[in-house]
């Protein structure tokens, strides 16, 4: 049985994804912290991750 999700479904949680990210950014990220660095650069790799995950459809969790 396949268990993929419908193409709404994965454009709605990037949609929320790229929301969630904008918002974290502006509290966390760039531009906050000391010299500017904040936790931008560890919100970005883990944007890039969970997008991947959505877009090719992975489960980093499942190991069998």
């Amino acid at each position: 049985m396949d268990n993929r999700s419908g193409c709404l479904v994965g454009l709605l949680k990037l949609f929320l994804l790229d929301k969630v990210f904008d918002w974290l950014q502006s509290r966390f990220g760039f531009g906050q912290g000391c010299m500017g660095c904040g936790c931008g650069v560890i919100l970005l790799i883990a944007f890039l991750i969970i997008a991947g995950s959505i877009i090719f459809g992975t489960n980093w969790f499942s190991f069998f």
